[in-house]
């Protein structure tokens, strides 16, 4: 089996752009992928953004399964830490009843805004947190239709209960989020993009096939950027300047974001004392044929099948481009190494 390519779009607001173009160009370019053949196309969540527009993945997956044919839609990832299960159960099962066989419900570990977006999120919700483990086990069983006798909500059924569910996934960018995944037999996806930390990958998918077990139906995903250009010095000045930017908190969290002004405001909202780390991004960035090698070497090394790439452009004509040449270079020059992707 040959090594399969997604796409994740977060929907980039660029500089002189307003939201309803930034939502417009993801559409052209969930349209583009179906036409060349990626396999899904996932959408984000993220609030109170200046720089990203795609607030509320339900709505706009649910437009882009209308504009497209055949290409898998999702999210990358809801975040459920906010939500209700029955709630996020029931918009995704009416998803996958209006296109059966075509939608992914990736769930995500991180916030997705700052902490004042947080609290809003959740005002009025009457009881505490609850862990996210807890909320991933109940969504997982309303999505089939079934809660176990005993459980205070034996018998709900979060209707429509699709013929086909969503597919669900668990994101994450370590080991707990990579162990709990397999414990739960759903695929992981590894966030390198968010995390930066090429290494961290290995680590986290030993975790996730350790509690798999003697699984061999499942295997983990990578989300990685890349940045395609027509030679390998101009992807390299593209990727000059993008830089992974952390807020650590003192109480120990932290949180990966867009901008120093982001983190800045992340670290006064938090209440906490807090420093930010900035470090060169590492995005797989070249040729195509460069890029090409190194995704085919990345998924032999770890023994994976498909690879969720966002686009590290600042433009959309970029984007646009680095998923058309680098799906170009893998369907006409993957052959001599498709053999080594079949573990």
């Amino acid at each position: 089996m040959g090594l399969r390519l997604s796409l994740l779009d977060q929907s980039p607001i660029a500089e002189g752009d307003t939201p309803e173009e930034a939502l417009r160009q993801t559409l052209k370019l969930a349209r583009r992928a179906e036409e060349l053949g990626y396999h899904r196309f996932w959408v984000s969540e993220h609030h109170d953004s200046k720089e990203l527009a795609g607030s509320s993945p339900e709505v706009l997956i649910s437009y882009l399964l209308a504009k497209t044919e055949s290409i898998r839609i999702g999210s990358g990832g809801v975040m459920l830490q906010h939500y209700s299960p029955y709630k996020v159960a029931e918009n995704f099962g009416v998803l996958a009843s209006l296109a059966p066989g075509r939608v992914d419900l990736g769930i995500g570990r991180a916030p997705g805004g700052l902490p004042q977006s947080t609290k809003a999120l959740q005002f009025g919700a009457a009881q505490g947190p609850v862990p996210l483990d807890t909320k991933l086990e109940a969504l997982q069983k309303y999505l089939l239709g079934w809660t176990e006798p005993g459980h205070e909500l034996h018998g709900v059924r979060a209707a429509p209960v699709a013929g086909t569910p969503a597919e669900l996934f668990l994101l994450g960018a370590g080991t707990d989020s990579a162990a709990l995944a397999g414990r739960l037999g759903i695929p992981y996806v590894y966030a390198e993009f968010i995390s930066g930390d090429p290494e961290g990958a290995a680590a986290s998918f030993a975790a996730y096939r350790e509690q798999l077990g003697a699984r061999t139906d499942l295997r983990p995903l990578l989300a990685s950027s890349v940045i395609v250009a027509d030679t390998d010095e101009e992807a390299a000045k593209l990727a000059a300047d993008a830089k992974v930017i952390k807020v650590f908190l003192e109480s120990g969290r932290k949180v990966t974001v867009k901008t120093l002004e982001s983190a800045e405001d992340f670290g006064r909202q938090s209440g906490e004392n807090y420093t930010i780390d900035v470090k060169q991004a590492q995005i797989l960035h070249g040729s195509p044929s460069s890029v090409r090698d190194k995704l085919l070497e990345t998924a032999q090394r770890y023994g994976i099948e498909e690879i969720i790439i966002t686009a590290y452009n600042r433009t959309f004509e970029q984007r646009l481009r680095t998923i058309e040449l680098l799906q170009a270079a893998l369907a006409g020059g993957a052959g001599d190494l498709t053999e080594s992707l079949s573990l």
